[in-house]
């Protein structure tokens, strides 16, 4: 798998400046859909489902989520990005478990906002959602 352009960012969890893959940015000619395409053949994957029950991880095509995996000289990053509505950012960390729980909180806001489905009888706060829906789908194979 190709990483395409990379850029120097800081990790959310560790505050160190890292050299990650870059998110395509939306070139605003289609709709999610066809960005979504642009992912092919770079470090990002879209992440439609999330949580034990595989519910929606945005509300395509106006929210979208990505993730990707890499290695630099001092470990793994993991990384998830955005794009909503056309705008598009990303976020990387040093650890699994805090992209995770970013991820985690990102997915919260829409199921609560209603912008996407979720889980029925959504506690107040992410970190009071069950492990299991805290983590990626388990039907999930990209």
């Amino acid at each position: 798998m190709s990483t395409g352009k990379l850029t120097r960012t800081v990790t959310a969890d560790t505050a160190e400046a890292v050299t990650a893959p870059v998110l395509p940015a939306d070139d605003r000619a289609g709709d999610g859909y066809d960005w979504m395409d642009t992912l092919e053949g770079t470090a990002w994957s879209v992440l439609p489902n999330w949580g034990s029950e595989g519910w929606d991880a945005g509300s395509w095509p106006h929210i979208i989520l990505a993730v990707a995996r890499t290695r630099d000289v001092n470990g793994e990053l993991f990384g998830y990005g955005t794009c909503f509505e056309g705008d598009t950012a990303s976020h990387w960390f040093r650890s699994q478990n805090a992209c995770f729980e970013a991820i985690t909180g990102e997915v919260f806001f829409h199921w609560a906002s209603g912008q996407s489905d979720g889980p029925e009888n959504l506690p107040a706060a992410a970190a009071e959602l069950p492990e299991q829906d805290r983590r990626p789908y388990p039907g999930w194979t990209s």
